[in-house]
């Protein structure tokens, strides 16, 4: 009778390393997330990747360098049993009520970029990862960051000015955006 193998991954979420034994490989990121840690900030909408909501950031062992590779992802597309060695940053990881916001948090709420709130966490973990990787991006670079999230509340303008005020070449003024009415004013 041949035994059955057993298989621990171990990655650390927030700072904090764990341990899942013999994982399902059907179980997703985003719902061991939800259901075992209890962080709730990482949403589930429509569970293709198309929405953004459970957008989280992860840094892996990178084969090809030997060094490591950090981006967001999507993590109702990811499978827990592939993140062995990971590290995984939640929006709650960024910052929170408790323990302070983060900046991207803090300038998202004084632009008034937050309605409903559900689609905020994954708009704040994908900025981080834009910032992370490029400290001063330029606003289209932010714009097309933001492909693949899915607003209905605000309308994007609130969540694009906050997001664009990052940028190298943004308007202090005006959050990085022109305004509709005010573009005929810049042709």
């Amino acid at each position: 009778m041949a035994a059955s193998a057993s298989m621990t991954i171990t990655f650390w979420v927030n700072g904090s390393q764990h341990q899942v034994s013999n994982p399902d490989p059907l179980l997703t990121l985003n719902e061991w997330l939800r259901s075992q840690r209890g962080l709730t900030g990482t949403k589930v909408m429509c569970g293709e990747g198309g929405c953004g909501c459970c957008v989280v950031m992860v840094t892996h062992p990178d084969p090809a360098n030997g060094g490591t590779v950090s981006y967001t992802l999507n993590s109702c597309l990811c499978p827990l049993c592939s993140v062995d060695g990971w590290t995984i940053t939640t929006v709650e990881g960024l910052g929170g009520q408790k323990a302070g916001f983060h900046p991207i948090q803090r300038r998202l709420a004084d632009f008034n970029g937050s309605q409903c709130g559900y689609c905020s966490p994954g708009m704040v973990v994908n900025m981080y990862g834009l910032l992370s990787k490029k400290p001063q991006p330029s606003q289209q670079e932010v714009e097309n960051h933001f492909d693949g999230h899915i607003c209905r509340c605000t309308g994007y303008r609130p969540i694009l000015d906050a997001m664009k005020s990052f940028a190298v070449d943004a308007d202090p003024e005006k959050g990085g955006c022109i305004d509709i009415e005010d573009l005929s004013k810049h042709f």
